[in-house]
């Protein structure tokens, strides 16, 4: 009986390691896949120091974390104000309305920065 189609050629399965490099490559792929597939085993097993960058650390007074959410507020209601000015007219009066309350919002920590008496 005649087959349409041949079949496949008989061929060795490629080992991962049949190059010099293919064994780094894999050991690479491993622990990516690891990473991605098991954060579990990645976050419990790790003794990973947190930054300290946002933090609240009590090593800084009064006065110098006042200072620092002013010109975060500054910030946002300068980006909010930008952000405003590429929407249609609907979006653009909410956008408009949340950096009004954020420029309110940096008024109140300007006046709370007023009143901290610095200590020497």
């Amino acid at each position: 009986m005649f087959k349409p189609t041949p079949n496949p050629p008989e061929t060795d399965p490629v080992s991962p390691y049949k190059f010099p490099d293919s064994r780094t490559l894999n050991e690479a792929a491993e622990r990516a896949l690891d990473h991605y597939l098991t954060p579990q085993q990645r976050i419990m097993g790790s003794h990973h120091k947190h930054d300290p960058m946002y933090m609240a650390n009590p090593a800084y007074n009064t006065e110098s974390l006042l200072a620092n959410a002013s010109e975060s507020l500054g910030s946002a209601s300068e980006m909010l104000n930008n952000f405003a000015a590429t929407l249609e007219p609907a979006h653009r009066k909410t956008a408009i309305g949340i950096a009004q309350l954020v420029m309110l919002s940096e008024l109140a920590v300007n006046q709370a920065l007023d009143h901290v008496e610095v200590k020497t």
